[in-house]
């Protein structure tokens, strides 16, 4: 498939008919040496991987998956940014597509998924290139494109022909548009050496953030599910969140990886 709109974006840019996994097969490229801003992309992933070991199954054909190599040169410390901004890039992007009265109908769910009117329309996942010579981490993003709402993944769920999206060049359309956005952020990220707060990056995260603000259901890493407010992204990008208490106030932390759930009734 030529992608005239999204080339232009990108050092590199390969789409395959198919592919089980678009982030492995870039980690592989990465490993070998490839440029900073390479892309692998496809609308067909047989072997996709989500967020905490899960796997991300599409119709052939109706989706993007697209992976992105990023080569950093600020401190890692700061990385933990780089899945934030490509969800935020991505919503953008949603936005650019979609024939929206009210912008605010896309939102970003922390840490990475992308919602129209509340249903997931993409998700992203980072993972860092092992023993590269040069630190690397691939961030791969999955966008529902033309999935019927009869093959949804799940009643929570949406895709953007669904939300009016017109077919013709979506995936190229949405796939320039993300990698547009997801370039000027990375720049002004990378402009402050991965200061958040310096590069307007937290600021703008925050605001598109449907998760704050909200009653939230937190799965930790250690499987522990708390209640909670979500009430800021901090300085390292972590979710604040303030724990249910007997007295209706709790205990203040940092999330850095969790799953979480927008509570809608209780």
């Amino acid at each position: 498939m030529l992608l005239p709109l999204s080339a232009p974006h990108a050092t590199r840019i390969d789409f395959l008919p198919e592919c089980p996994s678009t982030n492995s097969e870039l980690i592989d490229r990465a490993a070998a040496g490839a440029p900073h801003f390479s892309v692998v992309a496809t609308d067909t992933q047989t072997a996709g991987r989500g967020r905490l070991g899960r796997t991300w199954v599409a119709p052939p054909g109706r989706t993007l998956a697209a992976s992105v190599l990023l080569r950093p040169d600020f401190p890692a410390d700061a990385w933990g940014w780089l899945p934030l901004v490509a969800g935020l890039a991505m919503a953008r992007a949603v936005r650019e597509v979609l024939p929206l009265e009210d912008g605010g109908l896309v939102t970003v769910k922390w840490p990475n998924d992308v919602l129209v009117r509340d249903k997931k329309i993409s998700g992203l996942l980072a993972e860092i290139v092992p023993g590269a010579d040069a630190a690397a981490l691939v961030v791969g993003a999955g966008l529902n494109l033309s999935i019927p709402s009869a093959e949804l993944p799940t009643d929570s769920s949406t895709s953007l022909t669904l939300e009016g999206a017109a077919e013709p060049e979506l995936l190229d359309r949405a796939l320039a548009a993300y990698l547009r956005e997801l370039g000027s952020l990375y720049a002004a990220l990378q402009a402050y050496r991965g200061d958040a707060e310096a590069s307007g990056i937290r600021r703008a995260v925050s605001e598109e953030c449907a998760t704050l603000g909200r009653r939230v259901r937190v799965t930790l890493p250690s499987d522990e599910t708390v209640m909670a407010i979500a009430l800021e992204i901090d300085a390292e990008g972590r979710l604040v969140i303030e724990r249910d208490g007997v007295d209706g106030r709790g205990a203040r932390e940092a999330v850095s990886a969790g799953d979480v759930t927008h509570v809608r009734y209780e």
